[in-house]
């Protein structure tokens, strides 16, 4: 197969190591076919980013009796990239109470997708 038959269809810059390598989803046929990438973690990070992307979601949640009316939390895993907006409406239907640790899981299972949302900081009570 000619290198014209193929098209880019995606561009994605790996975060995985400092190299930062831009690889190229090329469709061929029916396949997608990666390139541009130096190791296989490179490979490994582009399949999923292209496949399936996942992020942290970091946000905040409001807090009843705390020192601060909002406590910055994050999910403790990667979740799906699509169902981003659908965990940030669940987390802004929740509110909290003082006193709160680092780590603590504030949203057990978040939409069952196994991501917990912890706190990012402590917050006292008032």
């Amino acid at each position: 197969m000619s290198e014209s038959s193929a098209s880019v269809v995606k561009v994605i810059r790996c975060i995985v190591c400092p190299t930062g390598c831009q690889i190229q989803a090329k469709s061929k046929g029916s396949d997608i076919v990666f390139e541009g990438y130096t190791c296989k973690r490179g490979l490994e990070y582009a399949e999923q980013e292209y496949y399936e992307p996942k992020r942290i979601l970091t946000t905040t949640i409001r807090v009843g009796n705390g020192f601060l009316p909002l406590i910055p939390v994050r999910t403790d895993k990667p979740i799906l990239k699509a169902r981003l907006n659908e965990a940030l409406n669940e987390i802004a239907k929740t509110q909290v109470n003082a006193p709160i640790k680092m780590g603590e899981v504030l949203i057990e299972n978040i939409l069952g997708l196994e991501s917990n949302v912890i706190a990012s900081r402590d917050l006292n009570e008032k």
